[in-house]
């Protein structure tokens, strides 16, 4: 069959030319292309790495600022805390002063008060018993007839209140 004669010939042929194809393909793409990509790769992940490593640091550096940050915050904290409990402390002490002098004060006021008290109390009695013993002894001279002294009258109503 000359068809089948012909394969070995047009086969050849066709092969040939596919391993060309392919072959110039291989070059052209294995050897020029596929090393610009793992390059560019490469690249990447040296960038990626690079980054990673810059960022680890810059949170490494966040940290310790931020716990320099805490520690300034924790003195701050403390002496004002300080200055607090001085400024109480100083309050309290004058307002001890201040209580005491307005007691001292109140004191002298009181004892006063009661002085003018019983001035006003005594003064007052005295004049209770004068005409306490006006009275009764007006009324004795109306109802007895009898003129009592002004002392024997006081005396009488002295005795009467006092007992």
């Amino acid at each position: 069959m000359p068809q089948i004669a012909q394969l070995g010939e047009t086969y050849a042929s066709q092969i040939f030319w596919i391993i060309l194809i392919f072959g110039s393909i291989f070059f052209v793409v294995g050897k020029g292309m596929v090393p610009k990509v793992m390059e560019t790769v490469s690249m990447r992940d040296t960038q990626i790495a690079d980054d990673l490593a810059a960022a680890e640091a810059a949170r490494n550096q966040a940290d310790a600022e931020e716990e320099a940050w805490r520690t300034r915050e924790n003195e701050n904290r403390a002496k004002a805390q300080a200055i607090i409990a001085e400024a109480k402390a100083t309050s309290a002490k004058a307002t001890e002063v201040r209580l005491a002098e307005a007691g001292v004060q109140i004191d002298a006021r009181l004892a006063e008060a009661d002085a003018r008290i019983a001035t006003a109390r005594d003064s007052a009695l005295d004049e209770i018993e004068t005409v306490a013993s006006d009275a009764a002894s007006d009324i004795v001279k109306r109802i007895a007839g009898v003129d009592v002294s002004a002392n024997a009258a006081r005396t009488a109503v002295k005795g009467a209140l006092n007992g």
